[in-house]
């Protein structure tokens, strides 16, 4: 159970499903980055994934069209020097990214009739600056 991936609720993708590829990472850092696999590539499949109930999965297809390949989610971690906090930081940002995607819609806005004391107020405001403005514009003899 600490392996798996909390999402939303009881759900949790478990460490089974998930793809793990790893290589040398990119920029500068000396002979280190040269010779050790510490770049993090996680993927995971949304399509088929049997640990989403099919309305989460269906949310997350739709929200994460963009990010998706074949239905595939990929990861990649390089920002830390060790394979090992590369793949947490994987994990901790697909548990963040599922989390979001899979989020119930916000309640609609329901419209209220502004009342009446406020609209009464605004066109007085309204009137009395442009009394005061009326006469600021009259010619004086």
């Amino acid at each position: 159970m600490p392996d798996d991936i909390h999402v939303r609720g009881s759900v949790s993708i478990p460490e089974s499903e998930l793809g793990w590829r790893f290589s040398r990472s990119s920029g500068p850092g000396g002979q280190h980055v040269n010779t050790s696999a510490t770049a993090a590539e996680l993927s995971f499949d949304v399509a088929a994934s049997p640990s989403l109930p099919e309305t989460l999965k269906a949310r997350a297809l739709e929200r994460l069209a963009g990010r998706l390949v074949r239905g595939v989610l990929t990861i990649r971690a390089e920002e830390y020097r060790s394979q090992a906090r590369n793949r947490d930081a994987a994990r901790t940002r697909l548990g963040a990214l599922l989390a979001e995607a899979t989020a119930p819609p916000p309640k609609k806005r329901i419209p209220k009739k502004i009342p009446r004391g406020i609209n009464e107020r605004r066109l007085e405001n309204k009137k009395r600056r442009s009394d005061v403005k009326r006469q600021r514009s009259r010619r004086w003899d």
